[in-house]
């Protein structure tokens, strides 16, 4: 088959900041009516990469190549007049505008110098729905819409403008499945219109099920680029780290029964998304939430660490009886519950301001004395967590922005890890950073869990819930419907659990 030739390149890529070397003489061929994987851990140069694709950020060195023209772009407007637009990881959306003002915002219709709102709406229908989420009303706030739903509207945002080079950036990292599966659909027709596309994702499995070509960045450098399906994800992942890639997982040792719950939740409740949730969590269990996504599992984990209000039922935490109104309360000394959210972005940090900053505000109690920072007990508890997550960060007092997005997410996990918390909730923890970094998290909570913390963690990778937990508590509509121990923990069963189903119909169907 003769495949079309690179309509776009970047021939000897180099950036720097400071004396930092993000990209170091990075070359890619994207070609037309093809969909192009970048692959690499966290701080591997892939963002940079893409930045410059899209205007955002100059290079220092090198070139690109446009239907074989030189070009260069001075900002992402002339990116998109060149047809390259980017769905970056971080979404751009407005809030407190509405969908259809979104979608339109760089360039929206007018009519005698107004707005054409009918024009508006039909623009935003028609984006929606070749982002395949028609059912997302234009008229809807943005900051009414769960995280999966907005990044469809990104999405939709992006086709709006027409490219011929789409660049995705983790894009379905924050997605439900179904959506998920929607995206894929539009990725498929896209590229068989001509399309070009960049895709960005640490999911091997979507690597799989979309690539035609692949390049593997590490260090700042492009490794290796080959056709997608020539090498096995083992291979793949060891020219993303340079090193062997082995025990994904820590061993799990066997737990004494013996040992008194540390948390105990009884008939747990919350208007209609809980319903009579009961369960124990015992020191050194990491206990796993499974299931579909949206069956109640994020509001479990709120409600644990009481953000919710007016929620039902009893939980007991070392055998005492707590009523959880507030996090304050949930991360106090007597109760010692940390939660690390889904969005580092929004939730989790604080970009603007410094890695030691970003560490000690959960904890400022702890090191203080009087109302004033101890710092020399700051910084020995800061160094500790350094050490223990090996986060890379050339100084503490860089904006905390400015690190990978696997280091943020450290970061979020060491900010919480201050308070030396006895019970440890976690939202899908691994959404959007690479594998090596994923496995450091992996070995971290096992350690933890060693060391006596008892770790409650959601996530929609079944792999990690596999891998990772004693117990996996399953919900559907709002209930823990299913608990799974032991060789009860594979894919078959927590299919069949999160669909409420039988397990052999689940293998029959699979087997077929």
């Amino acid at each position: 088959m003769n495949l079309p030739e690179p309509f776009f390149r970047m021939d000897g890529i180099s950036k720097r900041y400071g004396g930092v070397i993000a990209l170091k003489d990075a070359s890619i061929a994207i070609r037309p009516g093809g969909i192009h994987a970048v692959l690499g851990e966290n701080g591997a140069g892939k963002s940079t990469l893409i930045k410059i694709m899209a205007g955002a950020v100059a290079p220092d060195e090198g070139r690109m190549l446009l239907d074989g023209g030189e070009v260069s772009f001075a900002s992402p407007a002339a990116a998109t007049a060149a047809g390259i637009v980017c769905v970056f990881q971080e979404l751009s959306l407005i809030p407190d505008l509405s969908v259809a003002d979104n979608i339109v915002i760089s360039n929206p219709p007018l009519r005698f110098g107004l707005i054409d709102r009918r024009r508006q709406r039909a623009i935003a229908e028609e984006a929606l729905a070749r982002a395949g989420a028609s059912d997302i009303h234009p008229s809807s706030l943005v900051k009414d819409l769960p995280l999966s739903r907005r990044q469809m509207v990104e999405i939709a945002k992006a086709l709006a403008r027409k490219p011929r080079l789409m660049i995705l950036d983790e894009a379905t990292s924050a997605l439900t499945q179904s959506d998920v599966e929607k995206v894929f659909g539009v990725l498929k027709r896209l590229r068989s219109e001509g399309m070009a596309l960049v895709y960005i994702s640490h999911r091997m499995h979507e690597i799989a099920a979309l690539a035609d070509d692949c390049t593997v960045f590490r260090n700042g450098r492009s490794i290796e680029s080959y056709p997608a399906g020539t090498k096995t994800d083992q291979q793949v992942v060891e020219l993303m780290i340079g090193r062997e890639y082995t025990n994904v997982f820590p061993p799990k040792p066997a737990r004494p029964a013996d040992r008194a719950p540390v948390l105990s939740c009884r008939g747990l409740s919350w208007g209609d998304r809980l319903s009579n949730i009961s369960f124990d969590i015992r020191p050194g269990e990491i206990i796993g939430f499974g299931g579909l996504d949206g069956q109640g599992q994020r509001e479990l984990l709120l409600a644990l660490f009481g953000v919710l209000r007016d929620t039902k039922g009893s939980i007991e935490v070392a055998g005492q009886p707590v009523a959880l109104r507030s996090p304050k309360q949930a991360k106090s000394g007597g109760t010692s519950i940390a939660l690390i959210p889904e969005d580092r972005k929004t939730e989790g940090l604080m970009l603007p301001m410094t890695v030691r900053e970003n560490l000690s505000i959960a904890a400022l109690g702890s090191v203080s004395r009087h109302g004033v920072i101890d710092r020399s007990a700051e910084q020995a508890r800061i160094d500790e967590l350094l050490k223990l997550l090996a986060i890379k960060a050339a100084t503490i007092d860089m904006p905390v922005g400015a690190l990978s997005g696997g280091n943020q997410q450290k970061v979020v996990i060491a900010k919480w890890l201050m308070n030396r918390p006895k019970i440890i909730l976690l939202n899908d923890p691994t959404r959007g950073i690479d594998v090596g970094t994923k496995q450091e998290i992996y070995a971290l909570l096992r350690k933890l869990a060693d060391d006596g913390a008892a770790i409650i963690f959601y996530s929609t990778d079944y792999d990690e819930l596999i891998g990772c937990c004693d117990r996996v508590l399953v919900m559907y509509d709002g209930s823990v419907i299913r608990s799974l121990e032991g060789e009860e923990i594979n894919e078959h069963e927590l299919i069949a659990s999160a669909l409420n189903i039988n397990p052999q119909a689940v293998e029959q169907r699979i087997g077929q």
